[in-house]
This record gives structure tokens, sequence and C-alpha cells, in this order.
């Protein structure tokens, strides 16, 4: 996301009406690019964690970087990137639609509330977190149950049949929002409280030190942005924290989505069922924190590369 500061005022001036039109299509586009650059870079971890936090049967003795060795060697290279498919399906339009709101989100909030400071990248980061889960999550559920698969006992031969199995046989619908309640309420403080400490550090940074920190941004010299190298320090940090608070309702989530293709699926009906059964099952390290290891290792390169992009791309296109 771009971290911007005035250098000097400058005097208004409308915007071309080219420009002005496109403004939210140019933004869609940055996000959802931003969006897959991101999720691409740390696709093997992301199914490490998927097998790891539904006790898939074949990894569930193994640690995160045991598994990582297992998997290519079980199910050849490509099992590293097994869902990545559905994954850039969903994510496109999830970081197009998270980076579009973010921005809607503090602009309507900043006429409310006036002057924008943090607690707006706090409520803005938690609105477009859960707008983007919403208008996605039918495909992040698909993802889910495409990654789970093994080699040999597949339940789903790609992501149609997957939605066209889950539709039939899992109540329509409603079977594609399974897990919805706690992606909700575990996105609010991850999304919000990511934004948040990225926008902090951002203001701090090019506050106090915008001569070390900053740099003039492509599109716009009157704008100084976050250098790449500091961009990317500061989504890591940010996406470590927000990890970190949200983690358990993100294992809940998955558990929830996942389903009939659990032996457990009976004990994992509704969130506090699930949080109660992985905690009692598992216990707090094994259980409600299993793979959070995992966690910290992808989220600091994902949001590092989301930030970085999404800048990147906000300066190619004119949005600063």
């Amino acid at each position: 996301m771009a971290s911007e500061a005035s250098v000097s005022p400058a005097p208004a001036i409308a915007s071309p009406p080219a420009k002005r039109d496109f403004h939210f299509v140019r933004s869609f586009v940055a996000g959802g690019v931003a969006g897959c650059c991101a999720k691409t870079t740390i696709a093997p971890l992301d199914r490490v964690k998927i097998l790891l936090q539904a006790q898939n049967p074949h990894y569930k003795h193994l640690g995160v970087f045991a598994t990582l060795k297992a998997v290519p060697k079980k199910e050849g290279f490509l099992g590293l990137y097994k869902g990545n498919g559905a994954m850039m399906v969903r994510i496109f339009p999830y970081g197009a639609i998270q980076f579009m709101a973010l921005d809607t989100y503090k602009k309507m909030l900043s006429k409310r509330m006036g002057k924008s400071g943090n607690i707006h990248w706090l409520m803005a980061g938690s609105m477009a977190g859960m707008t983007a889960v919403i208008c996605t999550y039918p495909l992040d559920v698909v993802r889910a149950r495409l990654a789970f698969q093994v080699k040999g006992e597949h339940r789903y031969t790609g992501i149609i049949n997957a939605f066209q199995t889950i539709y039939l046989k899992e109540g329509g619908v409603l079977g594609f929002y399974r897990g919805l309640t706690p992606t909700l309420i575990g996105m609010a403080p991850y999304s919000g409280f990511s934004f948040f400490t990225f926008g902090t550090l951002k203001g701090l940074g090019l506050k106090h030190f915008p001569d070390d920190l900053g740099t003039p941004s492509l599109d716009n010299p009157d704008v100084i942005v976050l250098k790449a190298h500091v961009n990317m320090m500061c989504g890591g940090v940010a996406g470590a924290i927000a990890q970190t608070i949200s983690y358990p309702l993100d294992v809940t989530r998955r558990r929830m989505q996942l389903g009939a293709v659990l032996p457990d699926s009976d004990k994992c009906v509704s969130l506090i069922k699930t949080l109660k059964y992985v905690y009692t099952t598992y216990g707090i390290k094994k259980g409600l924190y299993r793979g959070l290891s995992l966690n910290y290792i992808r989220c600091v390169p994902s949001q590092a590369v989301a930030f970085t992009v999404y800048e990147f791309m906000k300066q190619v296109l004119y949005l600063n």
C-alpha cells in the first residue's frame, strides 16, 4: 500500500476526467496484482499450514520444515502449489476489493470523524478485510479443500468439481460459507492491526526520518513514499503482530471450512464448539497455535510483497 506524505503544499489541480473516472478500476487492479504476487511467493508455506492446521493424517506427526520436505517426496514439487490455482482466482478479487475498500473507508471516516489518523487505519482496515472476505469466501473454501487433498486420495478433481460437489452434498450455497463467522471475527483484528501497525510505522518514519526512509513518488514528486526495503520491513512487522492476535480464529476457520473432509467434522460445526474441541483435544501449542511458526515465516514476505507491490502499482497507475 502506498505510504505518502506531502513534501510541500501544492495548489489544488483538478484531476483529468479519465483518471478520475477510472480511479476505482486502477485501485482494483493495483490491489489484485499485489495480492497475487504476495500469495504466489508463499504458496508452498500456505499449503503446509493448511495440512498442519487440520491435522492431515499423512503429515500431522511432522513439523513445519519436515512437512515442507515430505510433500515434494510424496506428491512431487508441484504438490507444494496444490490449490494455488484456486487461490489465484480468489486472491485477485480479494486483494483488489480489500485495498480499494480501504481507500474508500478511510475517505469516508475522514469525512465523518475529521482529520485522518491511526485510528482510521484500524477501523478502515478491519472493515476492508471483512468486506473482501464476504465477497470471496466461497473461493477460499474451495481452495482450502483442494490444498488439503493428498495425492492418491482426491475427493475433488478440480475447482469446478469442488464447487459442484460442495453445492450438491453440503447444503447448497450455505455449504460455501462454513466458518464464515470465525473468519470475519478473526479478519477484523488481523486486517485492522495489520494496517494500523503499518500506518503507524509509516507515519513515524516519514515524520521523523523523511530523508533517510522516504523517496519521491514516481508519479508525483510532491509526494514522498517509503523506500522499498523500509516498506517491506514495516509490512513484515505489521503482519507478524496481526497474525499473533488472530491465529486461533484462523485455525478454527480452517477446520470449519474443511467440513466433511475431516473425520471429526461433527465436532466443528460452530465457532465456540470448534475452539473448545481444538483446545481440549490438542491444547494451545499443538492445537490453537499449531503452525504459528510457519505463519511468522510466511507473513513477513507476504505482507512485505503485498505492501511493496501495491505501492509500486499505485505509482505506475497514477494513484498518488
